[in-house]
């Protein structure tokens, strides 16, 4: 496994049509927005939700890419796995927590890429993830739609009952007809080294921001596409220039008139012609 030696920021692109890329509980489920601007949200949550769910398929669970943080797991019977290890076993009180953090870093590929808080039951730590991701907002205000949907089913004779046969069942869908969210993110080559996140992981990272949507797809989240992943790589491990300063060399301009309904109304450009000499720009999408 390859060290990854180099920060790196990106950006990274995706869209919805009719769908909802992210619902808000404490909104009846519609499309998370800014209150105050109108633009469109989906939490970093929600996008580390779909790269787990990518790996735990890729790779199956494989050893290594086991993932902590998955559908009905007991956090604590995991952490009580490490502290089973000899390795934990064997090493004095004060070295307990550090042995089984090293431990579920090697076996959980989310914790040692996203980090985690390990200190639920026996203590294992807490871990920094190298990978943080912001939220990712809207290029313009999006429209939230909601549409009355119906069944032709009930679920219970009563209701059948109560409906003389008619056996309608009414509900509501909540949708964004178009919008374009923008993401962004960034590696640290130091806190890669204290979990063992390598370059190999980190391919698979890539290869989950690509390919995650694909994995993914449902009646509620409409068509989500990935659209664009610009990635900036540091020839130090501590960077050369501010993450701010690199993402503000990517523009995205709407071309046409009227709401945006594709990703070709849009055009993304690079300003390269400022891209410092000691900072490697990647298009990986």
């Amino acid at each position: 496994m390859s060290e990854v030696k180099n920060r790196i920021d990106f950006v990274y692109l995706f869209d919805v049509q009719d769908g909802n890329p992210n619902g808000d509980p404490d909104a009846g489920n519609l499309p998370r927005i800014d209150a105050e601007t109108g633009m469109g949200l989906v939490t970093d949550v929600c996008l580390k939700r779909k790269v787990r769910n990518y790996v735990q398929t890729a790779k199956n669970l494989a050893d290594g890419y086991d993932i902590f943080i998955k559908e009905k797991a007991v956090l604590n019977n995991e952490i009580n796995e490490a502290y089973d290890d000899e390795k934990v076993k064997s090493a004095d009180d004060k070295s307990k927590s550090v042995a089984a953090r090293t431990i579920m870093c090697k076996r959980f590929y989310d914790v040692r890429a996203f980090g985690a808080v390990m200190t639920t039951g026996k203590n294992a730590g807490q871990v920094r993830g190298p990978i943080q991701l912001t939220f990712s907002r809207s290029v313009e205000p999006i429209s939230q739609a909601e549409h009355s949907i119906t069944r032709i089913a009930v679920a219970t004779p009563q209701e059948a009952e109560k409906q003389n046969g008619d056996n309608h069942t009414m509900g509501r869908k909540s949708t964004v007809p178009y919008g374009l969210y923008v993401c962004h993110g960034f590696v640290s080559a130091n806190l890669a080294r204290q979990t063992g996140f390598s370059e190999e992981d980190l391919n698979l990272f890539w290869n989950a921001l690509k390919n995650m949507f694909d994995e993914d797809h449902s009646a509620a989240h409409g068509l989500m596409t990935a659209q664009k992943l610009i990635v900036f790589r540091h020839d130090s491990e501590l960077g050369n220039v501010q993450a701010s300063r690199l993402f503000d060399l990517v523009h995205i301009d709407k071309i046409i008139e009227g709401p945006a309904r594709k990703f070709s109304d849009y055009k993304v450009s690079i300003d390269r012609d400022h891209l410092p000499d000691n900072v490697k720009l990647e298009e990986i999408l």
